[in-house]
């Protein structure tokens, strides 16, 4: 589960999602070593593959991996059963999120290795850390030992999710619920850096806000009317094909694209840490792969919780 409605951007956005409490209890870098050595190997080549024949792919990987994370136990992956009804239908989730027939691919890849092995919720966690890598970005050391949830709730994933237009402070509140502190929210957003976004969540922005650059504006306006083109994309920032931090640079120079962006950078207390990362990619990057650790922590299933799902689509 995510932090901002699916339903809004078309692949990433990269970051939002988090759960009450933070829990690393069995979890390890080298919980696969013995059980499953060519994991990680097989996961990297799946998601290079993938990525090199669409780019936008990557993008719509970490963004699964942050719709999963309010448990980070890939209940984001279940379809409706006659028990339950999951949260691919939520509104934040339907005809948004993307990327299930990469994990599907991969997890078949797992499963003829290492049958009952590696979990789905392990292989969204990598598969983002291995999507960012591909397209620039940097890279962490993604903790292991995930297990499967074998229930999903569609409730859980209609809530707990901050809009597209809220203000500075509502971001801030949000996040501090889930553990995060506002320097850690900004680093988040930079996943921003990569996808695209609807017509339909900008309009207001870019026709009606006043702290957007006027051209920028008007060259946006081309692929998305004052009527109509509702699912138009448009990038997230002016390289979003690439993990870099063009997307605070763009902030600065009011050119964020949704109105939660642009409060990152519009006078408040998180302007100084925007021109930061605007002039050094160095420290976002640092920083991003620090918090994705954390975000990946967040309460996980480990020990005899959950189940290693044979399919990543349903339970055992």
């Amino acid at each position: 589960m995510a932090f901002f409605s699916s339903s809004i951007l078309s692949l990433v956005s990269p970051f939002f999602l988090f759960m009450f409490g933070i829990a690393s209890a069995q979890l390890s870098s080298n919980f696969y070593s013995s059980s499953c050595p060519t994991a990680l190997s097989i996961i990297q080549g799946a998601v290079s593959t993938a990525v090199s024949k669409e780019i936008r792919m990557g993008a719509s990987l970490l963004r699964l991996h942050f719709h999963d994370c309010f448990g980070c136990d890939a209940s984001v992956l279940l379809d409706d059963t006659t028990s339950f009804k999951g949260e691919k239908t939520a509104g934040p989730n339907a005809n948004s999120l993307r990327g299930y027939e990469v994990i599907d691919t991969i997890k078949s890849q797992l499963e003829s290795q290492c049958p009952g092995v590696v979990s789905c919720a392990d292989i969204l966690a990598v598969a983002a850390r291995d999507s960012v890598v591909k397209l620039g970005g940097t890279t962490w050391t993604v903790q292991l030992g995930r297990r499967d949830a074998t229930t999903a709730s569609f409730n859980d994933a209609q809530s707990n999710l901050p809009s597209p237009f809220s203000d500075l402070s509502g971001l801030i509140s949000a996040f501090s619920k889930k553990g995060f502190t506002a320097p850690e929210m900004v680093t988040l957003s930079g996943g921003h850096t990569i996808g695209q976004v609807k017509c339909s969540i900008i309009r207001t922005r870019i026709y009606n806000e006043t702290n957007i650059d006027s051209n920028f504006a008007a060259s946006i306006k081309k692929n998305c009317p004052s009527i109509g083109g509702d699912t138009n994309l448009s990038p997230l920032d002016q390289t979003a094909g690439v993990f870099d931090n063009t997307y605070f640079k763009d902030l600065v120079n009011k050119k964020g694209l949704m109105h939660s962006d642009q409060q990152l950078f519009n006078g408040g207390s998180t302007d100084s840490q925007v021109n930061t990362y605007s002039q050094n990619s160095a420290k976002f990057f640092s920083d991003f792969g620090s918090v994705m650790i954390k975000m990946g922590n967040l309460s996980p299933l480990t020990g005899s919780k959950g189940e290693i799902r044979t399919n990543c689509r349903k339970t055992n």
